[in-house]
């Protein structure tokens, strides 16, 4: 994997120990190392990390809080397994935030953030060229939660973040049908181009139509 994009922040507490062994488990949960379902081993993991217990199951709790793994009494840590009906219902109230956060960052974003989001837009169309998909999903995230920062709301923002927690690996798996990711390149730079027309409308309905697709892709890998 490429080094780190220096756009790409790194909040204080990923900073500590706990926090970078919860951002490495994080990647593999989404990247589907650690599949839904799976068994999440203490000893295994930290032989893999060479890291002790004690940070590991602090990360373990953080990853927990988010939804992300399941820790049950006398049995041990899981990622988490969503529902059919789950997966559904959470794609759906995605699709509505990251809606209105699109329609309120075309009244808010500045000539410099659509900027940044256009290069990030060339960023990912690169890995995508590549069939770097990991690579390509760092800056999807990035892109997103840029339009969701330029949305200017706080609670929009939390609430979003909140959700796409639970289901970053699927949107990644989303991705793996090289037809579908295809498609969805192309809607990012679509949705550079309304973000720079500021036509709110049309990109609220993309935004919409894209999260609904990746759904879709997701459900049909679920039957």
């Amino acid at each position: 994997m490429n080094a780190p994009d220096s756009r790409f922040a790194i909040a204080p507490e990923q900073r500590t120990l706990p926090g970078v062994i919860e951002g490495r488990l994080r990647e593999w949960i989404i990247e589907g190392v650690l599949e839904p379902g799976a068994r999440l081993n203490e000893r295994v993991l930290c032989e893999q990390l060479e890291v002790s217990r004690t940070p590991l199951r602090e990360a373990l709790r953080r990853l927990a809080h988010d939804g992300l793994c399941e820790v049950i009494p006398n049995r041990g840590a899981f990622v988490t397994r969503m529902s059919r009906e789950a997966v559904l219902e959470s794609f759906q109230v995605m699709g509505a935030l990251e809606a209105l956060s699109a329609e309120l960052a075309c009244a808010r974003i500045t000539d410099l953030e659509v900027d940044e989001i256009e290069a990030l837009t060339f960023e990912m169309r690169a890995c995508h060229a590549r069939r770097d998909l990991p690579e390509y999903y760092r800056y999807n995230r990035a892109i997103h939660e840029r339009i969701s920062r330029a949305a200017r709301n706080e609670l929009l923002a939390d609430l979003s973040q909140r959700l796409n927690l639970r289901i970053q690996n699927l949107r990644f798996r989303s991705n793996q049908v090289p037809k579908k990711w295809e498609a969805a390149v192309q809607e990012h730079v679509r949705m550079v181009e309304l973000l720079r027309a500021r036509d709110s409308a049309t990109l609220a309905a993309l935004m919409r139509e894209h999260i609904a697709r990746k759904a879709d892709s997701v459900l049909v890998t679920l039957d």
